[in-house]
């Protein structure tokens, strides 16, 4: 059977990094702790389960701290996580399944993420990550920001879940804008971006409110026409959001439609483009694009928000169709919602209502 490393970057993760190796113990074969700079009782939570803990300067660059932490491995396959990170049991079983089936023919393992999960423990969240690769390979990590580990050759697609647990630690003060201080200052000293760095910058100045900036970068990104499929239909839908905070509607739905110039159509900008439509009271289009959102089932490996591909396109149809005079289309249509989300205060608005349409008629 082959064996495995656990290699992970680590700064003040006390919080949560024991439920993290708690998790893997089992299924590791060696556990390799990076530390870049903690100051609180990680490396003393760390100890507990391996001896191999070392220490690494913090240089604002990602993949260099993760390509140190892959040199010091030395089993047949690395495993990466952060220590946020967790395999529920379930999960842990799969694992120890596929360890046993691993062989040298694999190069790498691809496994979902799920980033977050809705109150009644709905995936709502998730996207695919290359999570274990054969160390022979030498495989980088590449990207001072948003890194990623560049894989090729024979990648197994496994249906285990590593499940991402953010809620549970808290934010520190010194990582609040970390990643746009590092792009800026990678720009301030003249570095050539990459298509991803165009992409992950601009997402950063999104998420900081600089939303006329971040749809200039998102263009510049999109123009250049170097990006992965996922990341431009992406592109696309963020430049979306900026337009709707700046209240540029037209824009919006351009930036939108535009995602079709990519791929096949996505649940989001499907349910997007129908709530445009309906605010307009274009009952019939916005059917059509609620009606594709959620037919369309595609695992594309990019970001996947389940919220558009089950429940939410069902209750828009509940409201379409209730306009169009199909009452029986919209009761069916917030039945679906309500397998979904069965105490939703809309859900259940809409159930007590047609009951009492139904015994008034």
């Amino acid at each position: 059977m082959p064996t495995i490393s656990l290699c992970m970057i680590v700064k003040n993760e006390e919080e949560v990094l024991a439920e993290c190796l708690k998790s893997v113990k089992e299924i590791c074969d060696e556990i390799i702790i990076v530390d870049t700079g903690s100051t609180d009782n990680t490396k003393k939570i760390a100890s507990k389960f391996t001896e191999k803990i070392l220490d690494f300067e913090w240089i604002d660059d990602f993949s260099a701290a993760r390509n140190y932490s892959f040199s010091q491995a030395t089993m047949d396959f690395i495993l990466w996580l952060d220590a946020d990170d967790i395999l529920h049991p379930d999960e842990q079983k799969k694992f120890k399944n596929l360890k046993v089936s691993l062989d040298d023919s694999v190069d790498a393992v691809s496994m979902k993420y799920i980033v977050s999960r809705d109150e009644y423990g709905n995936t709502s969240f998730h996207y695919r990550r290359n999570r274990i690769v054969k160390r022979s390979n030498h495989f980088k990590w590449i990207g001072a920001v948003h890194e990623y580990l560049e894989v090729r050759g024979n990648i197994l697609s496994s249906d285990i879940s590593i499940e991402h647990k953010k809620d549970s630690k808290k934010t520190s003060t010194s990582t609040i804008g970390r990643n746009l201080r590092i792009y800026e200052s990678r720009m301030m000293n003249g570095e050539d971006f990459t298509p991803r760095d165009l992409f992950y910058y601009a997402n950063e100045l999104r998420d900081h409110g600089q939303y006329h900036k971040a749809v200039n970068y998102y263009n510049e990104f999109l123009l250049g026409k170097k990006g992965w499929v996922e990341d431009n239909i992406s592109a696309c839908i963020y430049s979306a959001d900026c337009h709707e905070k700046l209240g540029e509607k037209d824009k919006e739905i351009e930036a939108l439609l535009k995602t079709l110039r990519y791929d096949a159509p996505r649940p989001e900008p499907c349910c997007r483009i129908g709530d445009h439509f309906l605010s307009y009271r274009s009952y019939q289009t916005a059917v059509f694009w609620y009606n594709l959102a959620f037919s369309i089932k595609k695992d594309t490996g990019g970001f996947q928000h389940e919220v558009f591909s089950t429940w939410y396109p069902h209750l828009q149809l509940c409201v379409c169709h209730w306009e169009l005079g199909n009452v029986q289309k919209s009761i069916e249509h917030n039945n679906m919602a309500k397998k979904y989300r069965p105490n939703d205060p809309k859900v259940l608005y809409n159930e007590k209502f047609f009951n009492d349409f139904t015994k008034n008629k």
